[in-house]
């Protein structure tokens, strides 16, 4: 069982900047897939960016260039730097590990981008 917890989130200007964090607990969080997905009213919840175990990237085409994905294997936290927000970019962000079989969300946090 892992719990993720994610922090981070909040209200910031077109142009500004956020950086999420997600804890998670257990002892094999260097072995997971981990994800950031956002979800805005009334769409489907989307892939913004993953990491797997080797350290490989991948982006959302809307989001690359301006959202950097990283991880801590030694805090067991994975990290979404976020510049240049746009409107466009405000939803729920969600964090998810996964290995096969196995998935695992936290409870998502809040990014507003507005002037």
């Amino acid at each position: 069982q892992v719990q993720l917890v994610e922090s981070g989130g909040g209200l910031v200007q077109p142009g500004g900047s956020l950086r999420l964090s997600c804890a998670a607990s257990g002892s094999i969080f260097s072995r997971y897939v981990m994800g950031w997905y956002r979800q805005a009213p009334g769409k489907q919840r989307e892939l913004v960016a993953s990491i797997d175990n080797g350290g490989t990237t991948n982006y959302a085409d809307s989001v690359k260039g301006r959202f950097t994905i990283s991880r801590d294997n030694t805090k067991n936290t994975v990290y979404l730097q976020m510049n240049s927000l746009k409107p466009e970019d405000t939803a729920v962000y969600y964090c998810r590990a996964a290995l096969p079989g196995l998935n695992y969300w936290g409870q998502g946090t809040q990014v507003t981008v507005s002037s």
